[in-house]
């Protein structure tokens, strides 16, 4: 049974998601250990606590860079024998020390189709209102890994939806998270889980 850390700073959709596949028993091989958040008093720490989830709270303020903040987490998932950690919502670009010592060991979900739309600076509204600006007709989601460029990890896997004409960057948004981010993060942890995911030239190939 692999140990999964789930790292948070916001209202937890993503983690909700997570929480339901695991109480369905959808995730197979593996549990939900703690939710780490970079801030205090956000609904994702509620959403773990009604689940019966440890919650850790490591406030990115209190850290002067990126690197003291990193080595803090790194504390927290050693002491958790972290086996997975999935970034769901996690607000905080990470120093290259904590993927260095979790090689394809970390899952982001990214609300796009990379490689459009993704990289420092795409986040949140910012990717759907670029994906609109652009004029596509197809949007959605991808599982990556992480590693020490923003969005640039192997793929695990991907999802798209339709673009609709009348679509705001609010309705695409939860368009993809329903449609595609809550159903293809919970698989791709469940797939790692089950040691299904193989990676070959620094591509992510999943075992059917």
């Amino acid at each position: 049974m692999k140990n999964i850390v789930v790292m948070v700073s916001g209202g937890g959709t993503n983690l909700q998601a997570l929480i339901d596949a695991q109480e369905r028993g959808d995730i197979k091989n593996g549990k939900i250990v703690e939710v780490i958040s970079s801030k205090p008093d956000v609904y994702a720490i509620e959403r773990a606590n009604k689940a019966g989830i440890d919650t850790f709270v490591i406030p990115r303020k209190n850290y002067p860079d990126r690197k003291s903040y990193s080595l803090a987490l790194l504390d927290e998932l050693s002491r958790l024998n972290a086996d997975l950690i999935v970034l769901a919502g996690f607000m905080v670009i990470l120093d290259e020390c904590v993927t260095r010592s979790y090689p394809y060991k970390i899952i982001n979900v990214h609300p796009a189709l990379i490689p459009s739309f993704c990289g420092e600076g795409f986040y949140g509204l910012k990717v759907h209102e670029a994906a609109l600006a652009y004029g596509v007709k197809v949007s959605g989601a991808t599982v990556h890994f992480v590693n020490e460029k923003a969005d640039a990890g192997a793929i695990i896997l991907q999802g798209a939806v339709a673009v609709e004409n009348d679509d705001t960057p609010e309705t695409l948004q939860r368009r993809i998270m329903e449609n595609v981010e809550w159903k293809l993060l919970p698989k791709a942890v469940s797939l790692f889980c089950e040691d299904r995911i193989t990676i070959r030239d620094g591509k992510a190939y999943v075992d059917v």
